[in-house]
């Protein structure tokens, strides 16, 4: 049901004083983009006659094709709460379409929205919970973001310790102003690390919210003289910063995982759906962890899972199903990142889940046991295979697997592995402070 008409939103847009509409849409890599219009020319983009240099965006089209236009969706109109009070700024996110009034194959939310539809198609529904991590760091004199922080605040402290209570307070007031519903906000386990958890949605509400969020903790990091990261290992030592999803399909408003006969609480398609996950879960490591710094995360004694395992009673594994039963029961997926593009990754999840739905694909044994405690001979005994280790890694098993370019395109799929092969190239041509510090002196 549509929240907004056109209507509402030219009227609010009058009664509100708002001045400029950013029109706002995400790039193949997670990047978020924005057109910005002031409000005389809100009506024409309200009609779809926006138009971008889509050649401009990298991961989009061509010169010779450049021409793309924006269509706003009307449900996610918002007014930004830390703008000023007088000539105040809206934003819509946008679908990205071809001139001909198609819509562009390489736009991650309509890539999104096509497998929500092919699953609305056999009756489900996919509901998303993220689990969203980040770091506060200091800024420099010259306003440039540092890995420098001076608190030593661990899992669930509170302040004095937590220095950035007082910032974390701040997005959350800023981020129910803007419609989020905040289920709960805590320091994580690394110093200057913090959590917020917002509420279990559908799929495209959820990584539209994703979006929004990253925007909204970086804007009021910034007020507060902080610069908050979403890059998964910024320091070595100490925890990366992951962003579980937690998932499950409903079909006539009722969960579908839910089974209370079954001693995991799991139905047959919540198993089915766990299979096809992990018949694909090495292919999406790619897009759940797109980054060279994201695999300096996924190792062994750290919170982040490396192997490829699951659980209904440990939190050690890729997958844990949390203690929660009946209309609660979903699978938590624990590998993700929050530098991943948030269309792309919910696109692969249900995708994967469907197919082994479809095809009858059984998940491993679950392993109640500490994966970090198992040596790799017991995990080569129990059949516990490796994610991906690099992202050289992850681009060869992404590219062995039909079902990525099912989904995705082949255009989308060759774009995607070209420019992370290239980004793997550039990293290992750099020479790290480690290499200096070990090498240096004594050879």
């Amino acid at each position: 049901m549509s929240r907004y008409t056109k209507k509402d939103i030219l009227e609010l847009v009058e009664e509100e004083d708002v001045e400029f509409i950013r029109l706002q849409f995400t790039d193949l890599f997670g990047n978020m983009k924005n057109l910005a219009i002031t409000s005389g020319h809100l009506k024409k983009a309200l009609d779809n006659q926006v138009m971008f240099d889509g050649s401009s965006i990298e991961g989009f089209v061509r010169v010779d094709e450049s021409d793309l236009y924006l269509y706003p969706d009307y449900n996610t109109f918002t007014m930004f709460p830390w703008r000023p009070q007088h000539g105040k700024v809206a934003r819509l996110i946008c679908d990205v379409y071809r001139p001909d009034g198609a819509c562009y194959e390489g736009d991650p939310r309509y890539l999104l929205k096509k497998v929500i539809s092919e699953a609305a198609g056999d009756g489900y529904t996919f509901h998303v919970g993220p689990e969203c991590e980040f770091f506060l760091y200091h800024l420099d004199d010259n306003g440039l973001p540092t890995d420098i922080t001076h608190e030593q605040a661990g899992y669930f402290d509170m302040g004095p310790l937590d220095f950035g209570e007082n910032a974390r307070r701040d997005m959350v007031m800023t981020l129910e102003e803007m419609g989020f519903e905040i289920e709960a906000s805590h320091h994580e386990n690394a110093p200057a690390q913090h959590e917020i958890d917002f509420r279990y949605d559908e799929a495209l509400a959820t990584a539209d919210n994703i979006m929004t969020f990253k925007m909204a903790v970086k804007t009021i990091a910034k007020r507060h003289g902080l610069h908050g990261t979403f890059m998964p290992k910024p320091k070595s030592g100490v925890d990366g910063s992951g962003m579980h999803i937690n998932m499950s399909l409903s079909k006539g408003g009722v969960n579908l995982f839910q089974d209370a006969h079954d001693p995991n609480g799991l139905s047959q398609e919540a198993y089915y759906f766990l299979g096809g996950i992990f018949r694909h879960i090495k292919a999406m490591t790619l897009i759940l962890n797109p980054l060279v710094n994201s695999y300096k995360r996924l190792v062994p004694g750290y919170e982040a899972p490396a192997f490829i395992a699951w659980s209904a009673r440990n939190r050690t594994p890729l997958v844990r199903i949390p203690a929660t039963r009946g209309e609660d029961t979903r699978i938590e997926l624990r590998s993700p990142d929050p530098s991943c593009n948030p269309y792309l990754a919910l696109a692969l999840c249900l995708a994967a889940g469907l197919d082994g739905i479809r095809r009858r694909i059984k998940p491993p044994a679950s392993l109640d046991k500490d994966m970090n405690l198992l040596s790799a001979e017991e995990r080569k005994n129990h059949g516990v295979e490796n994610l991906p280790g690099n992202l050289k890694e992850a681009v060869e098993e992404f590219e062995k697997d039909p079902l990525m370019r099912e989904i995705l395109g082949e255009e989308v799929c060759q774009k995607y592995a070209q420019a992370k092969l290239r980004e793997w190239e550039v990293y290992n041509a750099q020479i790290s402070e480690w290499e200096l510090q070990n090498y240096l002196l004594r050879i």
